[in-house]
This record gives C-alpha cells, sequence and structure tokens, in this order.
C-alpha cells in the first residue's frame, strides 16, 4: 500500500512537471488513476469509461467529454481534495448515486470540501441540478437533517436517473463557479436569498471563497 501511494505520488509529479513543459493536458494521455476529476487544456472534464476485452478482462480508458466546465481548465485534482471529499479516483462516468448515500454527502458538503475544492463541488452541483436538486440547500439539510435530506434525494427521482455523462451534459443551469449562469431554483431558495458565489482564481492549489454568502456550518 505504501508502495503504491510513492508510485502515484511520484507519477502525479511527473505528470505535472510533463504538463509544465508541453503546456496542454490531454485526458486520453491519463492514466486510469489521474483521469476522474480532472480537466482537460480544453476545458472539457476527463471521463474513466471501461470495456470488456477480448479476452473477457475488464478494462478502462480515459477519454475528453463533452461536459465544458468554466473558468476551469488543466486541472488535475490533488489528493488532498480527494479525500476532504471523500471520492474515489477510480470513479467510472459522472453519477449523481454517491448523493443518495449520506456519508458521501456529508463528506462533499463539508467545510473541507465545500469551501476548498471548486472542482468536484462544480461537478457534483450539476448533477444534483440534473435531478432537480439544489445543492447548498441538500447540504443546508444534510447538516440539519440529514434523513430529510435522503427523503428529498428519493423523492427528485435520483435513485433512478441516468448515471452518465449526458446526464451532466444536459443540465441547464450553471455551477455556483459560473458567475454568467443563472441559478437553479429549489423549494427554500428565493430572490432576496444571497447564492453561494465563490470566487476562484487560477492558483497551483485550488482556492476560493464564497463571497456574500451563508457559510455552511462545518460538520
Amino acid at each position: 500500500m505504501a508502495l503504491c501511494r510513492i508510485q502515484l505520488a511520484l507519477f502525479l509529479s511527473l505528470s505535472i512537471f510533463l504538463h509544465g513543459v508541453l503546456g496542454e493536458l490531454v485526458c486520453e494521455n491519463l492514466p486510469k488513476n489521474l483521469c476522474a476529476f480532472s480537466i482537460a487544456s480544453s476545458g472539457k472534464r476527463c471521463l474513466l469509461e471501461n470495456y470488456s476485452s477480448k479476452d473477457g478482462r475488464v478494462e478502462y480508458q480515459c477519454r475528453t467529454s463533452e461536459v465544458v466546465v468554466e473558468k476551469m481548465a488543466d486541472w488535475m485534482e490533488s489528493d488532498e481534495c480527494v479525500k476532504s471529499c471523500g471520492v474515489d479516483r477510480n470513479t467510472v462516468g459522472f453519477s449523481s448515486d454517491s448523493l443518495l448515500e449520506p456519508q458521501s454527502t456529508a463528506k462533499i458538503c463539508s467545510s473541507a470540501c465545500y469551501q476548498n475544492c471548486p472542482n468536484i463541488v462544480d461537478l457534483y452541483f450539476n448533477l444534483a441540478a440534473g435531478e432537480g436538486v439544489f445543492l447548498p440547500d441538500l447540504c443546508e439539510a444534510q447538516r440539519t437533517n440529514p434523513h430529510r435530506a435522503m427523503i428529498e434525494l428519493m423523492s427528485s427521482g435520483i435513485a433512478s436517473g441516468p448515471a452518465t455523462s449526458e446526464l451532466y451534459a444536459d443540465v441547464p443551469v450553471g455551477s455556483p463557479f459560473n458567475a454568467n449562469a443563472p441559478v437553479a431554483s429549489s423549494s427554500s431558495y428565493s430572490a432576496d436569498t444571497p447564492a453561494p458565489a465563490p470566487y476562484y482564481e487560477v492558483a497551483p492549489t485550488p482556492s476560493f471563497y464564497f463571497e456574500d454568502a451563508p457559510a455552511l456550518a462545518p460538520f
């Protein structure tokens, strides 16, 4: 296990170095363990897919999806955010299923993730919106009444929703990181309520803050 972590760290460092030299991040050039949650230089999300080889083995490949992320590109997610948000680098496709798990939702809504990992929050904001759920409202419900939050998710039809890239690509609203996009509507959100409006700066380490927005209480 320790050897695998060292190898992953070395590969990540080498990838970042080569990216700095070559100046371009291409999804198809990424290995399985760095594909999910990465964003190509084109601004499109990388998508990990699996398929059966001729000999019956399950193989994986990283490809460029059609999902464009506003104001983010050349992004390889940090180990810190992967851990803070409770996500898996080997995640195949884009799926909202993890939002049905209270522990996963609590991780995504935690201050460590929600306030510091814009890439992952952007992904799940849009996945939730595709199911008719406003992520900030879900996080508030998760903080105050986790059981109610799960009931609302189930009633939204998220359990039977598609777990593919089309789900994310067809979302008509923008994430909280797209200042020019309309805000998703919800039962408890009104025009008088300030929506989370994080400020994103291009930096080696993901860094942003929510300007004029109510802070989520830590879990």
